[in-house]
């Protein structure tokens, strides 16, 4: 049923433009702060996960390797005394 006073009419075409307005007013709101956060997070220096890993286990077998060489230096000036 549809209504015939043209003021109710225009209103309900104003409503359903502003419901558009709001709704692209959103999403470009939405896309700006994501670009924003992209931009923001691009300039920072982060790491895959791989490369840390690799890091940590050349990390681990230089301490395995210290530690043997203090033991064996350890080793020779007990030899000396």
């Amino acid at each position: 049923m549809q209504s015939q006073n043209p003021i109710i009419a225009d209103f309900v075409k104003l409503a359903n433009s502003a419901a558009g307005t709001l709704a692209g007013m959103s999403r470009e709101a939405r896309d700006n702060a994501r670009e924003k956060m992209k931009e923001t997070l691009g300039g920072l220096d982060f790491v895959s996960r791989e490369e840390f890993d690799a890091v940590k286990d050349m990390a681990a077998k230089a301490r395995e390797e210290n530690d043997a060489l203090a033991a064996r230096i350890a080793a020779l000036e007990a030899k000396l005394s």
